[in-house]
């Protein structure tokens, strides 16, 4: 069942709940509430003409490129909500989501769905995007949960090294901080998936007219890849910042952004 273009804007008038509750109690959201409104409508826009266009070509180096462009921005989004420099975190954070998205995605299309083409548009897109929204949230959580609790417990960093540690047994309680914060909530929301909420992928798929045991299954993968990409590409970015971050030594280079070096220094 579509949705017309007026049926569109008397939906959009539930956005004057917000806008009324953040202007009452006299919040600094409104204007930022209206400029992502805005921003996401014109986003989505031109998301709808592009997909159109993508899967008319059909071209598998056009998808991969698409994806390209999807893992810049979602790299420069992620170390926009970081302080640490970007010449220092942009190659690991974008090697993490471009490697862990598409063997993570070939895996699903290819082997879970069995795809004779796991290329195509229709399925390659859209499933590069749900992993790519899910590896954003988790990475801005764990890269700063590690550098911040990194930063803040140096001390024990290398007292950990000055009695034997390995680097990797030094950082090891900074990765469990990082891994603890930015999957728990993902775990908190599997935990009550399909009682406590619908997923909206799931959601959607059944008002599009698939069936409740289809949209289940899919809801189901798309969880586990999700889950699984996160956690690769994290892995793969911790690893390759790890390189960056530390001389050979051991110690923790400047990393901090000329920004922000006031508040930890």
């Amino acid at each position: 069942m579509d949705i017309s273009i007026i049926n569109m804007v008397v939906g959009m008038m539930l956005m004057a709940v917000p806008f009324y509750v953040f202007y009452r109690f006299r919040m600094e959201l409104v204007a930022s509430t209206a400029v992502a409104l805005a921003r996401m409508l014109v986003q989505m826009t031109l998301i709808g003409v592009y997909l159109k266009y993508l899967f008319e070509w059909n071209n598998a180096c056009v998808n991969i490129l698409w994806v390209v462009i999807m893992v810049a921005v979602a790299s420069f989004t992620a170390l926009r909500r970081t302080r640490l420099r970007w010449q220092t975190a942009l190659f690991p954070v974008a090697a993490g989501f471009f490697c862990s998205s598409m063997v993570v995605g070939l895996y699903f299309l290819f082997v879970v769905l069995r795809l004779p083409n796991p290329f195509d548009s229709r399925y390659f897109i859209p499933v590069m995007g749900i992993l790519m929204g899910n590896m954003l949230s988790v990475a801005v959580i764990a890269i700063t949960s590690y550098y911040d609790s990194l930063h803040r417990e140096l001390p024990q960093y290398y007292y950990l090294l000055g009695n034997g540690a390995t680097h990797l047994e030094a950082v090891t309680p900074f990765i469990r901080v990082a891994l603890e914060k930015s999957f728990a909530p993902c775990i908190a929301n599997m935990a009550v998936m399909g009682i406590v909420s619908l997923p909206g992928t799931m959601t959607g798929q059944i008002l599009g007219g698939s069936a409740p045991g289809i949209a289940i299954k899919y809801q189901i993968m798309i969880v586990i890849i999700t889950f699984s990409a996160s956690m690769i590409s994290l892995f793969i970015t911790l690893y390759l910042s790890d390189r960056r971050t530390f001389d050979a030594y051991g110690r923790l280079k400047n990393i901090w952004r000329k920004v922000d070096k006031g508040q930890f220094h």
